[in-house]
């Protein structure tokens, strides 16, 4: 069995308009010297087998057809 972790963020230049809430809201709770905030999504998979190459294609496949909107996303897959 393989497992991975796919980060999933949108790119620089990409409005994040949940990351700004985020950031507002934690200035409300007092949290100071927060700068800024980007949000982002998170994927723990596993697969069978035992080759780190197919799955690593196979979770980079996964990503641009499904899992990143790869105009307005970056993705990183690490294998664990």
């Amino acid at each position: 069995m393989i497992k991975a972790r796919i980060h999933v963020t949108l790119k620089n230049g990409v409005l994040d308009p949940q990351g700004k809430a985020i950031e507002g809201a934690l200035g409300s709770l007092g949290f100071a010297g927060v700068g800024s905030v980007r949000q982002g999504k998170v994927f723990d998979v596993e697969l069978e087998g035992s080759d780190a190459d197919a799955a690593r294609a196979q979770l980079e496949e996964m990503c641009a057809k499904l899992l990143a909107n790869t105009v307005i996303e970056n993705y990183a897959v690490e294998l664990r």
